[in-house]
């Protein structure tokens, strides 16, 4: 949703524009960023009114793809390229950028919209054959059994130990 409504954009543009006001005059009057203005100026001399109402359009993979070429090729800012194109802002042309170089031209002809989902990308567990659980099972128990014979082999080794020194293991008299 965007901040301003078009209503605002346009009397801020015509107070610019039409009034030959500057930029700041009108960051002042209206208590929008200089900015934002200097974006809707461009957007209304290159688009006219049609440049500052909000669109909300899905763009094929075509166009997409002849942005991100446009802008190579003339060497513009994202913000030109939103400009020029009349699109929403320069933060849909980045990803377009991003994704055409990291996943290939392609890729902008899927629609890929919201949050990569990471939560719930657990891998998938796979299923162990019979006998192979068989044999893991049969190792843990014999593993646990080693383990609870050294647990007693230490117990009677200490127990020894501190049948022979004595001394050792008395309690301190304060």
């Amino acid at each position: 949703m965007s901040k301003y409504d078009d209503k605002i954009k346009l009397k801020v543009v015509k107070y610019v524009v039409d009034e030959n006001h500057s930029t700041y005059d009108a960051t002042r009057e209206f208590k929008v960023s200089n900015s934002s203005i200097k974006k809707w100026v461009r957007k209304y001399q290159e688009h006219g009114i049609k440049g500052l109402i909000k669109n909300n359009i899905k763009y094929d993979g075509k166009l997409k793809i002849n942005v991100i070429e446009y802008m190579h090729t003339n060497h513009l800012s994202l913000t030109e390229t939103s400009i020029h194109f009349n699109l929403g802002n320069n933060d849909i042309v980045s990803k377009w950028e991003r994704i055409y170089y990291e996943e290939g031209p392609q890729a902008l002809f899927k629609e890929q919209r919201g949050r990569k989902n990471i939560m719930n990308s657990k891998p998938n567990k796979k299923k162990l054959s019979k006998e192979t659980e068989k044999d893991l099972i049969e190792e843990i128990q014999q593993l646990r059994m080693e383990n609870a014979y050294l647990k007693k082999l230490q117990a009677l080794v200490q127990e020894r130990v501190k049948r022979e020194n004595p001394k050792r293991y008395k309690p301190s008299q304060n």
